[in-house]
């Protein structure tokens, strides 16, 4: 399961890539058509910044605006930015210790298949895919 930090990278890069268009855009307009609270957005966008997907500008006409292209960031790259590691059991992790068990384990091969479809699967949709994907549904993840 992905936290809201996660979620809410992910619809602030595309409120960005849909609103933004090259300019710098309010945090306090983000927020409110995201519907999250700016304090907490502020928390995401300092992470944004320093992993260089957006960049801040103060005083009139400031705000934030994207530095990477949303043809080219994915969800992979900004779930595994936000959450760090996404594998689905610790003994896939990064720097994981060799499993003991690993020789007579029996589902380690489903959860392999399972992070690799995960991935490829994220690593497949970028923010602009997401942004120009119409809305049709009545809830916000």
């Amino acid at each position: 399961m992905f936290s809201t930090k996660g979620r809410y990278a992910l619809r602030f890069l595309i409120d960005l890539a849909d609103n933004g268009k090259g300019n710098f855009v309010p945090l306090k307009e983000i927020a409110q058509r995201q519907e999250i609270s700016i304090k907490y957005l502020e928390r995401i966008a300092l992470l944004l910044t320093q992993s260089g997907y957006i960049e801040s500008s103060h005083g009139k006409g400031g705000g934030y605006r994207l530095l990477k292209d949303a043809q080219e960031v994915t969800v992979l790259e900004v779930l595994e930015t936000m959450e760090g590691d996404i594998a689905p059991v610790a003994c896939l992790s990064c720097n994981a210790q060799v499993c003991t068990r690993a020789s007579e384990c029996k589902t380690l091969d489903m959860w392999k298949k399972y992070y690799e479809m995960t991935r490829s699967y994220f690593d497949s949709i970028t923010i602009m895919k997401l942004a120009n994907k119409p809305q049709s549904y009545d809830y916000i993840i």
